[in-house]
């Protein structure tokens, strides 16, 4: 038998309970318990299944179009003196992000559990599109919860959704955004458990999500690997990604976990600095984040002194999730992995840097993880290797970008 497309219990966390260390676990009504248990049996004979492990490597390969290149950014490189900086290419999976990955075997799943209703949440958009072109291919029901900012902020991608068949749902409540929309979606699923697959966009939520979605989003590690010892002759001595609920970067780090030399970092939302209340820095500062449980697991959450969540801010609609996901918080607390924030207009900048010396106009979200590069680059010698994870394609947030910049291009 070929070597399965995501290994089972490739890693040594979590455990049985769902637990990365004090992190994660399972904090849910009772009514949904069952659903969960189904759910984790069902994923574990599917990752057995010669023939489950087969279609998605097939799709992976034909629809998606895995595996994703690693690029040389040669100019950036130059410009900035330092470290050889290379980019692996998500931006390049069709619907333009890494988000497909892990939304196309989910979907895979539901059809196998005969689930014919699937729900999703989405922030930046890209899961919603992702989730409405797994369930269109299959054709599954799919019903996509955005918070009212959002929808307003990423109107490409809500057409997008419409065009393959899902209903977006706007969500009014709170702060109209991710965290709302995941509420609204949870409730749903509690509402209508029987007969519906809630397909989570992060790695996030009640055990198994954050497995599952850190399984089906290995693939990017487990390809970068390979390829970056292939074109670059070593392993890179930095890998960078964002950080919202942490699907693209816990994606990357999976298969580095063990390479002690790779140091790997996180990078977050610094909105208007983390110095502000206009952030989604979980990271950043313990008066105003701390360990607590949001949305069915226990991670760093932002919250004011009597529990309640505190509003965030990002110019990336994909980042201001008041949370983290709970392996993130456990590689943190090993000090395997380190946290960072870039501010909006550092990941601004990022975004106008490379467009314009290499041609490749990057997700607001992805940004931030160039920012940092740009901060390092220079630092570091030119026969160091930085490795960012290039989670998504920017073209979502034109929109954005024009109204920040408006006539000041050209």
């Amino acid at each position: 038998m070929a070597t399965p497309y995501i290994q089972p219990h490739s890693a040594d966390v979590p455990n049985e309970r769902g637990y990365y260390g004090e992190f994660g676990g399972r904090f849910v009504p009772e009514t949904i318990v069952p659903a969960l248990d189904e759910l984790t049996a069902e994923y574990e004979k599917a990752l057995a299944d010669p023939a489950f492990q087969a279609e998605l490597a097939h799709l992976q390969k034909t629809y998606v179009g895995r595996p994703t290149p690693i690029s040389y950014a040669k100019r950036l490189s130059e410009m900035l003196g330092g470290a050889k900086i290379y980019l692996k290419r998500e931006d390049l999976a069709h619907t333009g992000a890494h988000k497909i990955n892990n939304a196309l075997g989910q979907a895979l799943l539901a059809k196998r559990m005969g689930k014919q209703r699937v729900i999703a949440e989405t922030g930046a958009g890209q899961h919603g599109v992702a989730s409405a072109t797994a369930a269109a291919l299959l054709g599954l029901d799919c019903h996509v919860y955005m918070g009212s900012v959002d929808i307003a902020r990423q109107q490409p991608n809500v057409f997008r959704m419409k065009l393959m068949g899902a209903e977006v749902i706007p969500v009014e409540s709170g702060s109209k955004t991710l965290k709302d929309a995941i509420n609204e979606a949870m409730r749903d699923w509690v509402t209508n458990v029987r007969n519906t697959f809630y397909l989570l966009g992060s790695a996030l939520g009640p055990h198994p999500y954050p497995m599952m979605v850190r399984d089906f989003q290995s693939v990017i590690g487990t390809e970068a690997k390979e390829q970056i010892l292939e074109i670059a002759g070593q392993l890179p001595d930095v890998c960078i990604a964002c950080v919202g609920g942490g699907s693209n970067s816990i994606g990357i780090f999976h298969a580095f976990r063990d390479d002690e030399n790779v140091e790997l970092i996180g990078v977050e939302a610094g909105g208007h600095g983390t110095a502000t209340d206009k952030h989604a820095a979980r990271f950043a500062n313990p008066d105003i984040s701390r360990p607590g449980i949001l949305h069915g697991t226990r991670s760093f959450v932002m919250q004011n002194e009597d529990g309640q969540i505190r509003e965030t801010h990002s110019i990336s609609a994909g980042l201001d999730y008041p949370s983290v996901g709970p392996e993130h918080a456990y590689l943190r607390s090993m000090e395997r992995a380190f946290y960072t924030a870039a501010t909006d207009e550092e990941a601004l900048a990022a975004f106008r840097t490379l467009s314009e010396t290499e041609g490749i106009i990057p997700a607001l979200e992805s940004s931030h993880a160039v920012a940092e590069a740009l901060k390092r680059a220079p630092k570091m010698s030119k026969d160091s290797v930085i490795l960012i994870n290039l989670s998504g394609r920017g073209d979502k947030d034109l929109d954005t970008v024009i109204k920040i910049l408006g006539d000041k291009l050209g």
